[in-house]
């Protein structure tokens, strides 16, 4: 009986401290603790929307619109939501969704799978974002649909249709410019790690990021900043008011350098030459020409900016915008189609032909020539024994570096580059020897990327000894093999090759010295580069590097940020030099290599001074190109197994001329020039009270009246 009781009592004071523990617990949570815990309930029911800001305007020179931005309903799938119904309702909901919205089942199904993850397809079917956001998967859905989708929440859970903001290309005077503006897509899952590793409030799950040109140059300018708006809901999810918001910042508008009116002159003209190219006889190969792929460019020689660039062939950005089907990304990559994601103007890499014979001219007389010598330009030179023979066998007799230029003679050039190569020891010569055409070359930017602010450029490359030996190292090893073993390869010529690099393929002979002064052998340029080293010979020897964007501006018009231009350096030319070679090349177009492109043009109003090319390459026809300029621009284009340089491109450079000095009848007409007073303006665009974007204030021409 004791026992029994104490046993209750035992019970009895647990009992009581039970209770008493729970009632101090209570008058915690409700007294001392009350404020806060309210405040993690009302977050409970309180979920942040994050509100995509508008990305920047990307603007022309004159504040014409080259990348915007317009409105689409957009259908989202919740994948955290989804997970939580079961399989059969799973499939259900995104059956009936996919009719929706006129989709397959299997390719919305696609799209809402994870990267990587096990059954997904390669991006971009796949969605390449975080995990935690909803996935978009359709967009530009007709309005009723959208609306009808967010009236029947409760059959269509998961899924959600929202107005979005998407990049549009408004296309100004019907221009692409796709190589310059880039493109966008969603930011990808490691991205967005990185994003919130690093705190970039700048970026979230949803957010688009520039992927190629300024688009990605410029991406954190243009992206701005995301804001959020807080909504109550209940416990089935439903909104049931409003809660804290905090407004987004829209992306500054960044103003290019680029006139639209002249870009989308230069696009027209380049595709028109190449398609007539496409129609014209190659006695060489006994076949019309292919014009596989050009491009061209326009920069102001003052300051290295870029006027317009263009890449044929091309593609639409757009393309990116809803998603990239696999078709269309394999077209963009597909050599039949000429692989239109390359950027020409600044990642081909293409022997320049006589374009680059100012450079060596500049390079020997710095060195040990004189602007009266004078040397036979035969049909041929026998260097070695090798026969290398002026084009088209001409001959004109005793002439100096003007003529020579002029009428673009390979055997003059021959000659230079020959007495410096025995001068400097023949083959025998160290690779760091002083070689006054090289260095010139590199003075000039060749050999190097320009710096311009797209990402991607291609460096080119001199063909000079240095080169010479590091082709052999890197690739000694396989042609030894095929010396030693000849009876496994079956051509014959390739066994002869072998042997010979095997052997001393690190040689600089005088073939390659000789192939080097007329642009032709192993030296590689880029459209851009060429026109940059020509933008030097036209503003008396300054190098720039080459700039797409000006400034970047805010809402009100103010400048948040200018992006002046950068000098790269002087070339060491003298001003007497650079003259010679300036009047030099005013001849190419009034009795040289230009000149029956060039007939009835005023050349004494608009002089425009310019060299032909045409690179030879093995298996290939050739390679045109032409470079010009004046004290306004510089027009540089090239054509892709299109023929002679003045052949291919002559008419289009022409046609580009007139354009920007508004040409007519032989009539300089400024007027009615793409640009006002003819002339790369060098103020801003301007944003009115509002919004709307003004041209600059056009600046006048010394000597203009008013």
């Amino acid at each position: 009986m004791r026992r029994s009781t104490g046993r209750l009592v035992v019970v009895q004071v647990l009992v009581v401290a039970l209770f008493a523990t729970l009632l101090v617990r209570l008058w915690y949570v409700q007294v001392v603790g009350g404020d806060s815990y309210q405040a993690q309930a009302e977050n409970n029911a309180t979920r942040q929307v994050v509100v995509q800001p508008q990305r920047g305007l990307v603007v022309d020179a004159m504040g014409r619109p080259l990348a915007a931005n317009r409105v689409t309903w957009v259908v989202t799938v919740d994948r955290s939501q989804l997970t939580r119904l079961d399989a059969a309702k799973q499939t259900d909901v995104l059956g009936r969704l996919a009719k929706l919205v006129d989709l397959k089942y299997d390719v919305l199904l696609d799209r809402i799978k994870l990267c990587g993850e096990e059954g997904a397809p390669e991006p971009p079917s796949c969605w390449n974002g975080s995990p935690y956001e909803p996935v978009p998967v359709a967009q530009d859905v007709p309005r009723d649909v959208a609306l009808s989708l967010s009236e029947r929440g409760e059959e269509f859970p998961a899924v959600a249709a929202e107005q979005r903001s998407v990049r549009a290309y408004p296309r100004p005077e019907g221009v692409n410019a796709a190589q310059l503006l880039g493109y966008v897509s969603g930011i990808t899952a490691d991205e967005y790690d990185a994003a919130r590793e690093a705190d970039d409030r700048t970026l979230n799950a949803a957010s688009v990021v520039g992927r190629a040109g300024v688009e990605r140059s410029y991406d954190a300018d243009l992206r701005g900043v995301p804001g959020t708006t807080g909504k109550s809901v209940d416990s089935r999810g439903r909104v049931i008011a409003e809660g804290a918001a905090v407004e987004p910042e829209a992306g500054g508008t960044l103003v290019t350098s680029i006139d639209a009116r002249v870009q989308a002159l230069v696009e027209s003209q380049l595709e028109k030459a190449i398609k007539k190219a496409r129609t014209t006889h190659d006695d060489v190969t006994g076949r019309d020409y292919e014009a596989s792929a050009g491009a061209a460019v326009v920069l102001d020689p003052d300051d290295g900016r870029v006027i317009a660039a263009a890449s044929y062939p091309s593609y639409d950005p757009e393309v990116w915008v809803d998603g990239i089907t696999d078709r269309q990304l394999e077209a963009l990559y597909a050599d039949d189609s000429g692989t239109p994601l390359l950027s020409r103007f600044s990642q081909a890499q293409l022997a320049p032909g006589s374009t680059w014979k100012p450079f060596v001219a500049a390079g020997a007389l710095e060195d040990r020539w004189e602007t009266g010598d004078r040397l036979d330009c035969s049909s041929g030179l026998q260097v070695g024994n090798r026969w290398f023979k002026n084009y088209e066998s001409a001959s004109y007799g005793s002439i100096g570096f003007d003529q020579a230029l002029a009428v673009s003679c390979d055997t003059f050039f021959y000659r230079i580059a020959y007495a410096g190569w025995l001068a400097q020891g023949g083959s025998d010569a160290e690779i760091g020897v002083h070689d006054p055409l090289v260095e010139m070359a590199r003075a000039f930017g060749f050999g190097e990327r320009t710096g311009i602010d797209i990402p991607g450029e291609a460096s080119g490359r001199i063909g000079d000894r240095q080169w010479r030996q590091d082709y052999w190292e890197a690739n000694k090893d396989r042609y030894c093999r095929i010396a030693k073993r000849p009876e496994k390869v079956k051509s014959a010529y390739l066994r002869l090759f072998a042997r010979e690099f095997c052997a001393d393929g690190y040689v600089y002979r005088a073939g390659d010295a000789v192939n080097f002064s007329i642009g032709q052998g192993e030296t590689l340029v880029s459209p851009l580069q060429l026109a940059t080293a020509y933008a030097a010979l036209a503003n008396g020897g300054t190098l720039y590097e080459p700039r797409v964007a000006k400034a970047v501006l805010a809402a009100d018009g103010s400048v948040v940020r200018k992006i002046p231009a950068k000098k790269a350096g002087k070339v060491p030319v003298t001003k007497k030099h650079l003259r010679y070679i300036d009047d030099a090349l005013l001849d190419t177009a009034r009795t040289g290599t230009m000149a029956w492109k060039m007939g009835g043009f005023p050349l004494d109003k608009v002089k425009i001074r310019s060299k032909t090319g045409t690179a030879e390459v093995t298996g290939r026809q050739t390679t045109g190109w032409v470079a010009s300029y004046d004290d306004d621009y510089v027009v540089v284009m090239m054509m892709e197994q299109g023929g002679t340089g003045s052949g291919s491109s002559g008419d289009a450079v022409r046609a580009i001329w007139e354009g920007l000095y508004g040409i007519k009848g032989g009539t300089v007409d400024r007027d009615t020039a793409l640009m006002p007073n003819a002339r790369p303006p060098k103020a801003l665009p301007r944003i009115a009270e509002d919004g709307k974007i003004l041209p600059p204030v056009a600046r006048k021409r010394e000597g203009d009246d008013g």
